[in-house]
């Protein structure tokens, strides 16, 4: 059976093998969490095995991980069930001869001769690679190649960063360059990913006082600061209150005894919660786990050792009791919630550690230098709703909520591009990566109420402005949707938002190269002002002739009097 890769994946691949080509230092894949880097890996392999005649090892960490990744190579890629091997003394299984060898590397950091020759090494989890300096990994590597000087190294993350070092990749490390990226928003957007909403706790914590310790809060002290009763029972009416509706709550906690304190909490007020950390018993923490997966268990509250690997495609919840100063750590525990799952239109993200404050949305996290304190919060938390939202709105997205104007005490790191005075006019170009088409329904808007088609030019990793076309509306709305069309499109004016998706999905419309954004000081929003576009295709239905409905070459009103 050959595997159907989703286009990014398809990409994914090909940047390797051109990275492989064209210099000589070791990639980095990066894909967020439940977005399928085992199929990634798995065509790779197969390439390896049965274009090149090559060997592949995939070295993880864990004995869980390293288990997951054999058996999920074996299920994507049933054509090489039987070319896997694993080595691992945790499993009892020590695998030499196969082309494809799953190891622990703590079984093998020594063995590499003991392995034979690979051509290939694929690090899963590669933000797991210890910083500069004589690790397992280096250790391994050297002493492979010794077996053969031209073994190549291939990183695969959702997480291209450590807590203590910054990023993964560099001259120095073993991994050197990001071959491939992409981000969380953009695979929501395709629907590939779960969609998120956030929520701050109500009772807020002051971490302030926390001491830092290799990158990351002293655990005693988070710990300390978390158990309070008041607190642990204000944050657990919370979650149950917030999560009737809810069907797979995962919990993280700041340390045993708090987790214990929780789950005490939350079996008082009616509910089972379910406990595992590092010390359960394996037995006890699969049995745990399946009822957790199966959904015979809604509450699951645990201590380090749900954070990576962790496959629960039901959570749609994830509570954060604990504050992290890790951003990978941040973001590995809000993407337990990404997998898609039919019982879920969307993950709740409750932060009570204000780590979104701290490290910004999870779609645009911020990896700052750790040497220093400076910098704007990357979120805000909303005063009226308790939204945790990206720090650029001005309006609360979730109620409407208004927000003063930011005081400026310092200068920031580098020069505005905004305007000095209240009116300035900036214009900027930005080079489109990628155009992705939705149907928008207005918040809180009556059933009968026109939808509109979202439009969101990838224009950066992780960078995306938007406009709203209004198919359905009428008066100037509708006027400057049909000029939007008849610039792009040789196909009939669509009668409904949904059927202008549909056509734009299906390549019926010009691409749009280059957008100019506008920006006016003292204004609320941003304003695509300008297209840059490529030829208009063809009819899909292969047709010569197209009817334009005799759509009018329309002026609007002054941008001023624009209504939306």
């Amino acid at each position: 059976m050959v595997m159907q890769l989703r286009p990014y994946q398809t990409e994914a691949v090909a940047a390797v093998y051109d990275h492989l080509r064209r210099r000589d230092d070791h990639p980095c894949v990066v894909i967020p969490t439940a977005g399928g880097k085992t199929p990634v890996m798995a065509t790779i392999c197969r390439d390896a095995v049965t274009q090149w005649n090559g060997r592949v090892l995939i070295l993880a960490h864990v004995k869980e991980l390293l288990e997951q990744a054999a058996d999920k190579l074996r299920a994507m890629a049933t054509d090489l069930w039987n070319r896997i091997g694993v080595y691992s003394a945790g499993l009892k299984s020590r695998d030499t001869e196969h082309p494809i060898i799953v190891a622990g590397i703590q079984s093998v950091y020594r063995r590499a001769a003991e392995l034979d020759r690979f051509d290939l090494i694929l690090i899963d989890e590669a933000h797991m690679l210890p910083p500069d300096g004589e690790g397992m990994y280096r250790t391994f590597l050297s002493e492979a190649r010794i077996v053969n000087p031209n073994v190549r190294l291939v990183g695969l993350t959702a997480t291209p960063y450590r807590m203590t070092t910054g990023m993964i990749c560099g001259p120095e490390n073993l991994l050197n360059h990001v071959c491939f990226e992409v981000g969380v928003r953009e695979l929501i957007v395709q629907g590939y990913l779960c969609p998120l909403k956030t929520k701050a706790g109500r009772r807020k914590v002051d971490t302030s006082g926390l001491h830092i310790r290799g990158g990351e809060f002293i655990a005693g002290e988070v710990e300390a600061l978390m158990d309070d009763d008041s607190l642990v029972r204000s944050a657990c009416r919370e979650i149950v209150d917030q999560t009737q509706d809810r069907h797979s709550v995962l919990v993280f906690a700041a340390g045993v005894q708090h987790a214990l304190h929780v789950q005490r909490v939350v079996g008082e007020m009616g509910h089972e919660c379910g406990f595992v950390c590092g010390d359960t018993l394996p037995f006890e923490r699969a049995g745990t786990l399946k009822r957790f997966k199966d959904g015979g268990l809604k509450y699951l509250v645990n201590v380090n050792v749900l954070t990576t690997g962790f496959d629960a495609p039901n959570i749609d919840c994830v509570a954060l009791l604990r504050p992290t100063n890790s951003p990978g750590l941040y973001y590995q525990m809000v993407g337990r919630g990404f997998r898609l799952d039919p019982t879920k239109e969307n993950c709740l993200v409750l932060d009570f550690g204000g780590n979104i404050l701290r490290h910004g949305p999870v779609d645009a996290l911020e990896i700052k230098d750790r040497s220093s304190g400076n910098g704007e919060a990357p979120a805000k938390e909303c005063p009226q709703c308790q939204a945790v939202i990206h720090a650029a709105y001005s309006l609360c997205p979730e109620c409407g909520y208004e927000f003063p104007p930011p005081k400026r005490e310092q200068h920031d790191h580098e020069a505005s591009t905004a305007g000095i005075l209240s009116g300035e006019v900036t214009e900027t170009e930005y080079e489109v990566q990628d155009v992705y088409y939705s149907v928008h329904v207005k918040r809180d808007a009556a059933e009968d109420h026109p939808r509109s088609m979202r439009v969101d030019y990838r224009v950066g990793f992780n960078d995306h402005r938007s406009e709203w076309i209004c198919f359905e509306h009428t008066g100037y709305a509708r006027a400057k949707a049909e000029a939007w069309w008849k610039a792009r499109s040789h196909e009939p004016f669509p009668d409904s938002s949904q059927r202008a998706v549909d056509i734009c999905e299906a390549g019926g419309v010009a691409p749009t190269q280059a957008i100019t954004v506008r920006s006016v000081s003292g204004e609320k929003y941003d304003r695509i002002t300008k297209h840059q576009l490529g030829p208009i295709p063809p009819l899909l239905d292969g047709s010569d002739e197209y009817d334009d409905g005799d759509l009018p070459e329309y002026v609007g009103p002054p941008d001023e009097e624009i209504p939306f």
